[in-house]
């Protein structure tokens, strides 16, 4: 199989600028942006941080990087294939085992060696490749005005299928930082080399020689950390540079995925608001049956925690719910005037997507709570701990919900929006002064809470230990129409043990997935 790619993917070095590229471009080239480095170098309160940017991009050629990834089931290893493109038809062909682990892209893509000015090794590691680049850009005059593909790779570990891709003309910049955190280097000159590894270059066909890059870096303090506030924003400006990933997360989710802890929520964001807007005429579920419907579907719960406050114990988790349908959920609020509280309704399209229908499907309420500030869903989801016989124990204080496609689910199904617009609170959830508010969950997305306080966590204090599951149900009174109601469920089991002082948990993996 991998003779048949070679011919299509061949990899070439350029060292010039991109904006050289022969008329005739390599599909891919690996590049970099100068050979020359400059790594600045922030001290706040004892800890460094290092603005390690050494600029190597992989560049696309005529055609696009394309690599689909996914999994049957959680009990099935993620399986790859790469979309050639031959002729104007395309063509999926299997990736070699071991280029693709996880979710976060290709494993392992290069190694990165530095060696000081006296040629001394002070550090070697590799580096995944994730395609998908949050900040992307064409790279000659000829290239399409648009990348169609996803920004960011996830690593959930009960995602279903991904899309990496690079389009043609276009740059994904490689991981210059090793996998751990904490990596810093002392004031002075280093030479970098940067090399594809050999699994790539053997699949890819390309000579060692022509996949490997050197640099000259030059690490310098900027600021010894003496100017604490120009410190704390000049750190924080780099790390949002640096860790795109979790940047954009925290920044982005906020009470979402990707945080860990809705105490650290973005307070300063500005809503998107739609113009007033008429209640609509409504419409019976069953008149727009037959057209495309949402499919709202639950994963096991996860990041499962124990906590202590207060004499008290919980049971802490994330939850995740996404749309496997065959159209978007999208639900409008319209206000009640003079109220903390929305009516609101869900829209149907055709196969076109044109807009033939909308049914009630609940309310929507005003939180004022910090760390919130925005519309809730109130029918969106339910948390519920059951017992060994699956009754319920206790339901999580969380029962409303701001929509938002904070997770990239599974991206291969039909029709899943790569690049969906609210992909965070300032886009989809409102301030307290708007008439009307959109929430979308569109097709392959998931919304992911994540559960950090009391009151949105399982209060344990006074159940017996045993056998318990975590249980998130979507769509838990039926107010909303979707494809099938058989999937909404997922159930995640925990066992609590210890004593009234010392309580303990044990989470079972999910075919080895945790």
């Amino acid at each position: 199989m991998a003779g048949a790619v070679a011919g299509a993917l061949g990899l070439a070095v350029a060292g010039m600028g991109v904006a050289d590229a022969a008329t005739a471009p390599p599909p891919l080239a690996f590049t970099m942006a100068t050979p020359n480095v400059l790594a600045e170098r922030y001290v706040y309160d004892g800890e460094a941080y290092l603005d390690f940017d050494l600029g190597v991009n992989v560049i696309a050629g005529r055609d696009p990087l394309e690599i689909r990834a996914k999994r049957s089931s959680y009990a099935k290893p993620i399986t790859a294939e790469q979309i050639v493109r031959r002729n104007g038809k395309k063509k999926a062909v299997a990736l070699p085992a071991g280029m693709v682990t996880g979710w976060g892209g290709l494993k392992n893509f290069t190694t990165i060696t530095l060696r000081n000015a006296a040629g001394k090794q002070v550090a070697a590691y590799q580096t995944d490749f994730c395609p998908n680049a949050y900040e992307s850009a064409r790279t000659r005059r000829d290239a399409p005005a648009q990348n169609p593909y996803p920004r960011g790779c996830s690593d959930s570990p009960f995602n279903l299928g991904a899309v990496w891709g690079i389009q043609a003309g276009w740059n994904a910049p490689v991981a210059s930082l090793p996998p751990a955190r904490g990596f810093d280097l002392a004031d002075g000159a280093y030479t970098a080399t940067v090399s594809v590894n050999k699994k790539y270059r053997d699949y890819f066909k390309v000579a060692a020689k022509n996949a490997t890059l050197k640099l000259n870096v030059t690490v310098k303090t900027v600021d010894d950390g003496k100017d604490e506030e120009a410190a704390v924003a000049r750190i924080r400006a780099a790390r949002a540079g640096d860790d795109t990933a979790e940047a954009a997360a925290v920044a982005e989710h906020g009470e979402h995925a990707g945080q860990g802890d809705e105490s650290r929520q973005v307070s300063a964001y500005r809503p998107g608001f739609r113009p007033p807007a008429k209640r609509p005429k409504t419409v019976k579920a069953s008149a727009v049956a037959k057209g495309p419907r949402p499919d709202l579907r639950s994963l096991p719960a996860w990041g499962i925690s124990l906590s202590q406050e207060d004499k008290k114990w919980y049971v802490n988790f994330g939850a995740t719910v996404w749309n496997g349908g065959s159209s978007p959920l999208l639900v409008d609020g319209f206000r009640r005037t003079g109220t903390e509280r929305m009516d609101a309704y869900q829209y149907f399209f055709d196969a076109k997507g044109k807009e033939v229908g909308s049914v009630a499907a609940g309310t929507m309420e005003w939180d004022a709570r910090e760390g919130h500030r925005h519309w809730h869903f109130t029918d969106f989801a339910q948390y519920n701990l059951l017992k060994a016989d699956k009754k319920v124990a206790v339901r999580s204080g969380k029962e409303a919900f701001c929509l938002a496609n904070t997770d990239a689910v599974d991206y291969t199904i039909p029709n899943a929006k790569w690049r969906p617009d609210n992909t965070d609170l300032s886009s989809s959830c409102g301030q307290n002064t708007a008439v009307a508010v959109r929430e979308v969950l569109d097709i392959g997305n998931g919304d992911t809470y994540t559960q950090d306080r009391p009151g949105q966590s399982f209060d344990i204090t006074s159940l017996p230990n045993g056998t318990y599951y975590i249980e998130v149900k979507a769509n838990p009174a039926h107010k909303l129409a979707e494809l099938s109601t058989k999937n909404n469920t997922a159930l995640r089991k925990v066992i609590l043990g210890g004593t009234p002082a010392a309580r303990t948990l044990k989470v079972p993996s999910v075919n080895g997935l945790d």
